[in-house]
Order: structure tokens, then C-alpha cells, then sequence
């Protein structure tokens, strides 16, 4: 629902944003090239807008028959189109070549009095990908055909990256390749091409700029609250994907819908790399099915033995809560596989099958109880010693039916799992939920996280001991850390690292980020994934630190990708930190 509404709502501000800077003059048209069953022309007529506008929507004429037909049979939208004529509501036929020939729509639209001339100012919105091989044309041709022309574009961008390629592959299958996405893979390209097409002013932000910057605050609230929603990474991703473009030509002053920031804010700007950290999928893993899941956790159990346990994706044939243990088993230097279970004849993990079978009596909490019992300093609630002796589970921040986001913590007593009362002094963190945390020097480490308003954090901040309790400090980092969210965290050597996530206004995805705990140093690491056969998406995975062989084995991670399909990682990988571990 709100990737559609995004997409409506970028059309609609930069409409109404031109009706209102041209409202002086006597004449002014929208045309709509590839308009299928969009309702522009409706919104518009009733509220009032187009007392000197119209408009004309050009497609194919199987798709404007049907529009016609059922723009007929709708009272509420004939009474807005007035006298339909004898084709239908505006309907001219083309000879059938819909609007990818101009020897076809030329006299058309000279029969339907769209003015090229000296006329007043006119805005074209146009579905590129409707005319492939054919786009560059028709923005050439729209600069120079119409006076005072204004031009408006939604469509994909960044088609290299993991979602970027889930992406390309939904409309290859389609039969509706995405065309100019090569071309012009970007927001960089997409200005050149307009500039260089003739088109003298051009600005263009992404999907996720246009909602935090371009749209009121109390519109924002009113949307998030419309429904539960959970698919944050899904709804950002795709933003991140999708770009709305205004060019202009002769207007005075130029217009300029789209107001971007002229400089980003600190760490929200573009990520150089430190360098490169390889990525390869474990050999030997064989009936990987059961780690094709995500919202997990995966933990080392002893050395060269890995549970995950909880999480989504397929079980028994059918996608829901995974209730299955599953363990991968380093053995002869090769990543072996073995299900967790009853019919599991590796007796060897029938005791602890036994005694967590328990856990699946209670299938609303299942995964929560799980991932927790199992805890080392990778997973998300760490595990801390105190100097006493005493061991405690952290657990910070998430989320609840109630509140989108929570701010407090507690401490669970180990091995009953009781909250015990410990204080806790200093400035406290943001709210947070989908953070990184791990444990640090007796205390903890929480990182990122989405925060209030759904936006991205990039604070870090340090649970500390101290002789009464904890106490939070912050971490400045430098250059500052990229907000984000959803990735893992893990503690070695004075060291912390990000791995994966997902963040905003960045030309690239998150790979691994390493941060200096005493010095606030950050440096981020680009993930090299060439060799892999499918794309690594690491949002909603696990992973764990393995130091002795000084690698992080990634399991699980992926999700629902908008309208392109679901995307799961369908094996675990290794991926190599030998450059950052060994260096300075």
C-alpha cells in the first residue's frame, strides 16, 4: 500500500506544485503519455484544479477502450468527464500504434488541439519503460515540440545492487525489461540525459527523500498510522529504488517541485571504501532449505558449531514462523549441515532437541525464548559478567503492539531468566528498535536502529560498568556513523562491527563498518559478492563472529521485496576479515 501511495503522491505535489506556479496564465495542459488507469484527471476535476488545464492521457487503444468503458459505467466519474462524444470520455484512435510511433500521435494531437506552439505551459508525466528503445526520443522531442514544456518522470533506479537485481528479474519475466535502467542506472545520469536532451532545469530525488522532505510531517504521521507495519526494510528498499524527476525548459524562474538538500546531513552523504571484504558460499553446505529464513538468530554454541533457531521463511511446504532448530557443523574445514529433530537420526542432537521441543507449545513466542537462551556476544541481547560474578542477560529497546518503538531495558538474571533491578545512569539512548547490539568489556554495545518517525539512527552508545551498576556513554565516530538499521553487531579487539543493514540517501548498500571503540574511528567496507550466483541481501539475517578463523558466517537474511517477489539468501556465506581484524 504505501510504495502505490508514494508513487501517487510524488505525481500529485509536483501537479499541483505546477497548476499553482502557472495559474496566471490563460492556458495551460497536462499530458499523460502511458497513463493506463491512473486517476490524475479525477482527483484533479474534483478538486477543482482545472479550470484552466486540461487534460489529455495517451496509451494504447485496448487500455483506453477499457478506461472509456468503465469511466461509462461509473456515474461519479461521467459526471466529472461531462459529454463522453461518441468514442468515449476523450477517446481518439491512433490507428492502433498507441504513442511509441510520433507520425501516429502528431495528428492525433493536432486533431484533440494540443497546442506545440506559443500556447501556455504544458507538463508531460510519461511511463519511460511503456516506449523502450524509444525514450531518449520522446524527451528530445518533448523539449522541443512544446512551448514553456515541463517534464515529470517516475521510475526505477540502481539496478546493481542486490534489490536492484530482484528488481530487473520481476520484469524480465514480465516480458517488460527495464530498458533504459542501464544506460542511465542512476540519479547522476538521469540529470545528464535531461540536460543533455535539451531540457534547461532539472532536479530529481529519491522515493525516500520525496516522504521525509517533501512531504508535511502531519501527512507522514497520518500515513504510518493507517495500518500496522512491520516491512520497514522492504518499504525503504524499494524508495531507495525508485526516483521522481521535474525538468523544465523557458520557465521563468525555473521550475522546481522538488526541493532536495542542497548537503546532505552528517552521515547521510556519499560512503568511501576502506576496502574490500570477500564474500563466498560455504562449500560442502548441502539441505540449506531450513536457513532460507529470515528475522533469526544464529549463534555458536561451542567452537565450530553453529544454531539458528526462529524466523520466517518455508517449513513443511509453507511459508510462516520456522519452528525448526537447524545446526551447521564445521567439519574436515567444510560448513556440513543437520537438522534439529525427532526424525533427525544424528542422535548426537537429540538431547537438545529434547529439551527445547518444549518451545513449540507456544508459537507466539517461540522465537524470542529461543534465540535468547542461546546467547554469546554476537546476538542482539548480550550476555554480561558482572565483577561480582553474576551473569544477565540485556535486553534494549524493540518494539511492541502498542508502542512503534521502545526506550527501556531490563536485566534477566542468569540461568532463571528473572529481571533483577540494576542501575543504570547517564544520558539515555533514542528509542530504538531493529539495532545491532552485542556485549563489550563486561557491558554492551547498541548501534543504529530505527528510530521515532520510522527515521534511521547512527548513534552508538556504550553500556558501561561501574561500581554501583552501568552507566550509558555515546561514541562519537568520525566521520560520522551512516544512520541505519537492521544489520548485526559484533565486539572483537577494541573493534565493532556492522554487517549489512539497511540506510537512506547512499548510492551504495551497507557492506561491513568498522568502528574503533576508543577512538571513534569509522571506516566502512564494501562486501565483494561477484562470485555468489544470487544476490546477498543482508537485511534481516544473522551472523556470527568466528575469530580464530577470522571470518563472519552470514546465515538466513532477505525478505519481501515490494511487489518483486520474495528474496531469501538460500545459503550461508563466509565472509573473510582477515584485512580488518589483522589491521590498525
Amino acid at each position: 500500500h504505501r510504495g502505490y501511495y508514494i508513487r501517487a503522491r510524488a505525481v500529485d505535489h509536483c501537479i499541483r506544485d505546477f497548476l499553482l506556479e502557472t495559474q496566471s496564465h490563460q492556458r495551460t495542459q497536462i499530458l499523460s503519455l502511458g497513463a493506463g488507469f491512473d486517476s490524475l484527471f479525477f482527483r484533479l476535476k474534483d478538486l477543482g484544479l482545472l479550470h484552466r488545464t486540461v487534460v489529455y492521457e495517451v496509451d494504447f487503444p485496448g487500455v483506453a477502450r477499457q478506461k472509456a468503458a468503465l469511466i461509462r459505467r461509473t456515474e461519479e466519474l461521467s459526471a466529472l468527464v461531462g459529454d463522453p462524444g461518441a468514442e468515449g470520455p476523450g477517446m481518439v484512435s491512433t490507428g492502433g500504434a498507441g504513442c511509441s510511433e510520433e507520425a501516429n500521435v502528431a495528428p492525433t494531437f493536432q486533431r484533440c488541439c494540443i497546442s506545440h506552439g506559443a500556447g501556455g505551459p504544458s507538463v508531460v508525466e510519461f511511463l519511460l519503460r511503456t516506449l523502450p528503445g524509444r525514450s531518449d526520443a520522446v524527451i528530445q522531442w518533448a523539449a522541443e515540440r512544446f512551448s514553456k514544456p515541463c517534464f515529470l518522470l517516475y521510475e526505477q533506479m540502481h539496478p546493481e545492487d542486490p534489490f536492484g537485481h530482484v528488481m530487473q528479474r520481476h520484469f524480465s519475466r514480465m516480458n517488460s525489461a527495464l530498458r533504459s535502467l542501464a544506460p542511465y542506472p542512476d540519479r547522476e545520469a538521469q540529470q545528464r540525459r535531461f540536460l543533455g536532451k535539451g531540457w534547461t532545469a532539472c532536479s530529481i530525488v529519491d522515493m525516500n527523500e520525496f516522504f521525509t522532505c517533501c512531504t508535511p510531517e502531519e501527512e507522514q504521521r497520518r500515513v504510518q498510522a493507517l495500518e500496522p507495519f512491520d516491512e520497514y526494510e522492504e518499504w525503504h528498499l524499494k524508495c531507495s529504488h525508485y526516483f521522481i524527476l521535474a525538468a523544465s525548459k523557458g520557465m521563468e524562474p525555473p521550475w522546481t517541485p522538488l526541493m532536495p538538500r542542497l548537503t546532505a546531513p552528517p552521515g547521510e552523504g556519499p560512503v568511501g571504501a576502506a576496502g574490500v571484504v570477500p564474500a563466498a558460499a560455504c562449500a560442502g553446505c548441502s539441505d540449506t532449505l531450513g536457513l532460507r529464513r529470515y528475522g533469526h538468530r544464529s549463534v555458536l554454541l561451542k567452537p565450530n558449531v553453529v544454531l539458528t533457531s526462529g524466523g520466517f521463511g518455508e517449513e513443511d511446504g509453507q511459508h510462516g514462523r520456522v519452528r525448526s532448530l537447524h545446526v551447521l557443523e564445521k567439519r574436515g574445514g567444510r560448513w556440513k549441515t543437520a537438522w534439529v529433530g525427532k526424525e533427525n537420526p544424528d542422535t548426537r542432537w537429540g538431547e537438545l532437541w529434547q529439551r527445547f521441543s518444549w518451545l513449540r507449545q507456544f508459537p507466539s513466542w517461540v522465537t524470542f525464548p529461543c534465540s535468547m537462551i542461546f546467547q554469546t556476544l554476537t546476538c542482539p541481547f548480550p550476555w554480561l559478567s558482572f565483577s561480582t560474578g553474576e551473569e544477565y542477560l540485556f535486553l534494549y529497546g524493540g518494539r511492541s503492539a502498542k508502542d512503534p518503538v521502545l526506550g527501556d531495558w531490563c536485566f534477566l538474571h542468569i540461568p532463571e531468566l528473572s529481571s533483577a533491578a540494576v542501575p543504570v545512569e547517564g544520558a539515555v539512548p533514542e528509542r530504538r528498535h531493529s539495532h545491532g547490539a552485542c556485549g563489550w568489556e563486561g557491558g554492551a554495545v547498541i548501534a543504529g536502529g530505527l528510530g521515532a518517525a520510522e527515521k534511521p539512527l547512527g548513534s552508538i552508545f556504550l553500556l558501561k560498568e561501574v561500581d554501583h551498576g552501568f552507566r550509558w556513554q555515546p561514541v562519537e565516530t568520525h566521520p560520522p556513523l551512516v544512520p541505519r538499521y537492521s544489520h548485526t553487531a559484533h565486539a572483537h579487539g577494541g573493534k565493532l562491527l556492522l554487517v549489512g543493514g539497511v540506510w537512506l540517501h547512499s548510492s551504495s548498500v551497507p557492506g561491513v563498518t568498522v568502528v574503533d571503540l576508543k577512538t571513534g574511528l569509522c571506516l566502512d567496507y564494501t562486501i565483494d559478492a561477484d562470485h555468489l550466483e544470487w544476490p546477498l541481501m543482508l537485511h534481516n539475517h544473522s551472523s556470527v563472529l568466528l575469530p580464530e578463523e577470522q571470518e563472519l558466517l552470514v546465515t538466513g537474511g532477505g525478505g519481501n521485496c515490494f511487489s518483486f517477489g520474495t528474496h531469501l539468501n538460500p545459503e550461508p556465506v563466509s565472509l573473510s576479515l582477515s584485512t580488518i581484524l589483522t589491521g590498525p
